[in-house]
């Protein structure tokens, strides 16, 4: 990274795929939909039925696959050019990889990898089309294969790297995230304070680590779209 460019830092959130066609938690016929985020997304859901935890992110596969990076995603990625931006997100689709953005922190794990029970560092990509996973597949440790996904109980094995860009931003930009979900809203707090910190979403969102936020109450493409003319001007 050329580190003579200004160090421009994104957290996304579901808000940011939504426009993908990618369900956010919250909708009413979002992403838990008929199971509880306690059945399919904790440790003890998996303990308790397995078979479940695995047959609901195998359907989250299948819905995946046929996503595309919206504009939001792109001119993030466009922002390369002027920036060092590296993007830390709540997400666990690959959509700003696939825009082109070449550096980003996943918080939450990425839905086409899988691990092992007993190793939440090493990963297993999943190609499209694989075959679904089943009890009984073992990762080369000998152990169970389960979705690269951080559950509801479990530490957040990237929130270091997170903190550690956080803490060299030269700008800090929120996109479509309630900052409800710890420990990713407290990201604000390790923000410099000579920071600017914009925050885009449709809603009217509060953060008692910067109650300066900077809004503006777009949806994610439309919003880039006006954070690139607003930083565009201040560069001129």
């Amino acid at each position: 990274m050329d580190s003579s460019k200004p160090h421009l830092v994104v957290l996304s959130g579901a808000g940011m795929s939504a426009e993908s066609g990618l369900s956010t938690f919250r909708d009413s016929d979002g992403l838990w939909a008929g199971a509880s985020p306690e059945e399919v997304a904790s440790v003890e859901g998996w303990a308790r039925d397995p078979q479940r935890v695995l047959d609901f992110y195998s359907q989250r596969r299948r819905e995946f696959v046929g996503a595309k990076p919206n504009e939001g995603h792109r001119l993030l990625a466009e922002l390369e050019d002027r920036y060092r931006v590296t993007i830390i997100t709540q997400n666990v689709d690959d959509l700003h990889e696939r825009a082109g953005s070449s550096q980003v922190i996943h918080l939450h794990g990425e839905l086409m990898k899988n691990r092992s029970v007993r190793d939440p560092y090493t990963t297993y990509p999943v190609e499209p089309g694989a075959p679904d996973l089943q009890l009984g597949d073992l990762a080369p440790d000998g152990t169970q294969l389960r979705p690269f996904i951080v559950w509801f109980g479990e530490e957040v094995p990237n929130m270091i790297p997170a903190i550690e860009a956080t803490e060299r931003a030269d700008l800090f930009v929120v996109i479509g995230t309630s900052l409800e979900v710890y420990p990713a809203a407290g990201l604000l707090a390790y923000t410099p304070p000579s920071c600017p910190v914009y925050l885009i979403d449709p809603k009217r969102v509060h953060s008692s680590y910067r109650p300066d936020l900077i809004q503006i109450q777009k949806g994610a493409s439309e919003g880039v779209r006006e954070l690139c003319h607003r930083l565009s001007q201040a560069k001129d």
